[in-house]
């Protein structure tokens, strides 16, 4: 079974300062954006909303007003979702032909060449990881991580001082040429925020 990875450039505190925010002209923004995309992901759960979850607009109200949300716990990706919503209106979608559509232990592997080329500071791997900001209900899918400025600019600064050493010893490490191709797009995403200040990047993976 593959995954896929949704990536946002964004400001990550302005966003996060929506959930509770009770904006209901924003609500109105995106049911006029998203109202067709909402409508097929209730046909797709249409099992799950017809046993008591809430539809993807009752999930996204919820979000914005802080709540309340359902008290059972298997209906949760409901909220998850609904948070992608609002990153992908407030932010703009980062290229991830890399991770679209990907198996297994890819983002691991990707990390590790992160980690060769010297990069710590963040991680492709911790997008699958965490679950939406609180007071959301955590959910394990989709998977939510962060790269918050300061985040990304410690990962340029490790990046640059290793590739001074690479250049000092003629020896680059021997990264396999997709996983090369994949660092350099997560290199490309973290350019792209650098050059927004209080920008991040968010991803999510389902």
């Amino acid at each position: 079974m593959s995954s896929s990875l949704s990536v946002y450039l964004l400001d990550v505190a302005a966003t996060r300062a929506l959930v509770g925010s009770g904006d209901d002209t924003l609500l109105e923004v995106i049911r006029d954006n998203y109202g067709d995309d909402m409508a097929r992901d209730d046909d797709y759960f249409s099992d799950e909303i017809e046993r008591g979850a809430p539809t993807a607009y009752e999930a996204l109200s919820a979000v914005v007003h802080g709540g309340p949300f359902s008290e059972a716990g298997q209906y949760a990706f409901q909220y998850g979702y609904a948070y992608r919503r609002l990153c992908s209106l407030t932010g703009s979608f980062l290229p991830n032909s890399n991770f679209t559509p990907h198996r297994g232990a890819w983002l691991a592997v990707v990390d590790q060449g992160l980690k060769a080329l010297g990069i710590t500071a963040v991680s492709v791997e911790a997008f699958s990881h965490g679950g939406p900001p609180a007071p959301l209900p955590h959910t394990f899918m989709p998977g939510y991580g962060e790269w918050t400025p300061d985040h990304i600019a410690r990962a340029l600064e490790q990046f640059e001082t290793a590739q001074r050493a690479i250049d000092a010893s003629g020896q680059a490490p021997p990264l396999e040429p997709e996983v090369l191709e994949a660092v350099t797009e997560c290199l490309d995403w973290m350019r792209c925020a650098q050059a927004r200040p209080g920008h991040g990047v968010v991803g999510f993976r389902s």
